[in-house]
């Protein structure tokens, strides 16, 4: 009788909680609205952990945090868990943490050299995906060291040698690991890349030296054209202690001939023109006029030794003057050319008829910066005139 009490009352009761379920809302219950950003709460339906881990918003994750980082679990158990950690971070391809949590994992100190190897492994490829290829090859090593012959810290450590285009390493690791896995696919392939870049570099080398050589051996001839001709070259040297006052200019151009290379006969002037020997013996050389009276200039990129200034002058000024000469003077029978003595300040006159070799020969001309430059003036102007007051002048 009494079990049938009991009975009657627990039927009672239910049915009054069914009612109260029926007529009532479950007030944490997952909306058609909110149910992706709840179930994203839960670790096990996480997509992305986030970056901090609030108690308040995520306490199951948080309490997943507290039991990896227990610093009471043994360092093995400790360090399997800041693997396990990485990985999901690896997965996520945030591989910055996923660096942070296998770095983790090794201070352990696990006394695991298996376990080491693969945190090792692990950190070696998410540095790698990152670009750190010389920290990705570092790890790549210390894996090896522990376990020769892990494959994947074997793989790594080639294709960061490839990256780093050490082909030569690359194919010493291939060798390596492909006696402890001699049929691997990956080992394989990457063996053969490697041989490949290897042997392209090596013909790329052969032929930039060739090339080189070559180049010199030009450079070297036109040094010797412009030097037999008694042309004095002058390129920016250190200052030196000098041995006196008096000492001769000429052998301060000497001492700056002397130090001069093959690779200072480049012209300074923005159109990169340099001096050439062409098949018949003959130097070209890029010629720079100044017209210091209206600021301007004229470049010339290659100026035959054997040709007058008349020749390029007369094109220069011919039917068609330049426009910024408004006051129409600069004809050719109207001009003066001048070249300057930098050390003496001397201005010395050239005659328009002579030949441009004959002028780099004279013993007071010095070819700075592998470009010859002349200053062009009117005859007889006001502006000439006031240019070559306080100057010292000579006739060529």
């Amino acid at each position: 009788m009494a079990s049938s009490e009991v009975q009657h009352d627990s039927d009672d009761g239910m049915e009054e909680l069914m009612d109260k379920f029926k007529s009532q809302r479950y007030k944490n219950a997952f909306s058609e609205k909110n149910w992706e950003d709840e179930f994203n709460k839960v670790p096990m339906f996480m997509k992305t952990a986030p970056e901090e881990i609030d108690p308040q918003q995520y306490p199951e994750l948080a309490c997943l945090q507290a039991i990896i980082h227990d610093e009471d679990r043994p360092p093995a158990e400790q360090a399997e868990s800041m693997k396990d950690e990485g990985n999901e971070f690896f997965k996520e391809k945030n591989y910055a943490k996923a660096i942070v949590s296998y770095t983790a994992g090794l201070k352990k100190k696990s006394g695991d050299q298996e376990l080491d190897a693969v945190l090792l492994t692990n950190r070696a490829a998410a540095h790698f995906y990152l670009g750190n290829m010389r920290s990705a090859f570092n790890d790549a090593t210390a894996a090896k060291k522990i376990k020769p012959d892990h494959l994947k810290a074997l793989i790594r450590g080639v294709q960061c040698c490839i990256k780093l285009r050490n082909f030569a390493e690359a194919l010493q690791w291939c060798d390596e690991g492909l006696k402890a896995h001699p049929t691997d696919k990956k080992l394989l392939e990457l063996r053969a890349e490697a041989d490949k870049h290897k042997r392209a570099a090596e013909r790329d080398a052969r032929k930039a030296k060739a090339k080189e050589k070559k180049l010199h051996g030009v450079k070297e001839t036109l040094l010797a054209a412009i030097t037999g001709r008694g042309i004095k070259l002058l390129q920016p040297v250190k200052p030196r202690q000098r041995a006196s006052d008096s000492e001769d200019e000429d052998e301060g151009s000497s001492a700056a001939i002397a130090q001069l290379s093959v690779d200072g006969l480049s012209s300074q002037e923005v159109m990169g023109a340099q001096v050439f020997l062409d098949e018949k013996g003959f130097l070209h050389w890029p010629v720079l006029f100044l017209y210091p009276e209206h600021q301007q200039s004229d470049f010339i990129s290659a100026f035959c030794e054997n040709s007058c200034f008349m020749d390029h002058i007369a094109v220069m000024f011919g039917e068609e003057l330049p426009p910024w000469d408004a006051d129409r003077k600069y004809h050719p029978q109207n001009l003066q050319l001048y070249f300057e003595d930098g050390k003496t300040e001397t201005l010395y006159q050239v005659n328009p008829q002579t030949s441009l070799l004959k002028v780099l020969q004279h013993k007071r001309f010095f070819v700075k910066g592998g470009t010859p430059s002349f200053i062009v003036v009117v005859n007889g102007s006001p502006f000439t005139k006031q240019f070559l007051t306080g100057k010292k002048t000579q006739e060529l």
